[in-house]
């Protein structure tokens, strides 16, 4: 059996990338979130042949004026209140964050406790890999509107305009943002050999940390953005959501790479999203608000 579902099981619109061949963007995303029991409203906002670090390759975007409509539609559409929850990705271009903000303020009218959580997909240790423009938009007009953002270290680094070379700096930056929450991806681990998922808001400091795993395949944040926005919807402690998603993501990551695998086997990995069995070590952090207070 899979995750506890009922008829209540609510929908979540995803907005990120489409890619043809390979498990990123939107393709991680809402395959995970069905498995685990979610409808799930899917909106791409670049077609690519597959993922850029494969090599070039034709580029679709909408143009500014069809993919605004669409959102419109959306923000007018007779089911708005089955929706849950909003995802978004990685954006084709600036101009899509204005009228992705209108659509959560949108669903969040019409559904006061929708969560939100903005992943923004616009760098990596090499640096923004989207027009600046681009990364501007996502963090003024979408980072403020975010319940949970998941960056990875290197985006939180661009956002906080700081270097983040510890567990400390990176805690400090993430606590500064703009969301309530912030989970970090492939932030600094306690021991060595290790990367980290780290989970922070107003009352949890926590580090889920596993080995590391040498060039690892593309597609590992917008999964754990999914998953663990599947385990807050399934109404899991932030403990235990992150610990869970930790281990579901090191565990397809794993298997892949024993494989050689190119991209995620979410298809045939499927049962590590519902059961994962890999062993992730859990720390829970001193909070620094709390010591300040203490």
């Amino acid at each position: 059996m899979g995750e506890e579902t009922s008829p209540a099981r609510r929908a979540v619109i995803v907005i990120s990338s489409h890619v043809v061949r390979g498990t990123v963007g939107n393709r991680a995303a809402v395959f995970a979130l069905e498995v685990l029991g979610f409808p799930v409203w899917a909106v791409p906002t670049v077609v690519l042949p597959w993922h850029p670090g494969h090599g070039r390759g034709t580029r679709i975007v909408p143009p500014p004026e069809q993919f605004h409509s669409l959102m419109k539609d959306l923000q007018r559409a007779p089911w708005l209140r089955e929706v849950d929850a909003v995802l978004t990705g990685y954006l084709g271009e600036a101009s899509q964050a204005e009228a992705v903000a209108d659509l959560v303020k949108a669903v969040k009218a019409c559904n006061p406790g929708t969560l939100y959580v903005c992943d923004p997909v616009i760098g990596d240790s090499g640096g923004l890999y989207v027009p600046e423009a681009t990364a501007h938009a996502v963090r003024d007009q979408l980072l403020p509107l975010a319940d949970l953002a998941t960056p990875n270290r290197y985006e939180l680094e661009w956002l906080s305009a700081a270097k983040l070379p510890d567990l400390r700096s990176t805690i400090a930056a993430a606590l500064d943002a703009p969301p309530p929450a912030m989970l970090v991806t492939s932030a600094p681990a306690m021991l060595a050999e290790r990367t980290g998922n780290l989970f922070l808001d107003a009352g949890h400091a926590l580090l889920a940390e596993h080995r590391m795993i040498e060039k690892p395949p593309n597609g590992l944040g917008d999964l754990t953005a999914a998953v663990y926005l599947a385990r807050m919807l399934s109404g899991q402690p932030p403990a235990t959501a992150l610990q869970s998603t930790t281990a579901a993501v090191y565990e397809i990551l794993a298997k892949t790479a024993k494989r050689g695998g190119d991209e995620l086997q979410l298809e045939t990995d499927k049962q590590s999203l519902l059961h994962p069995m890999a062993t992730v070590q859990l720390h829970h952090l001193l909070h620094p608000g709390h010591s300040r207070r203490a």
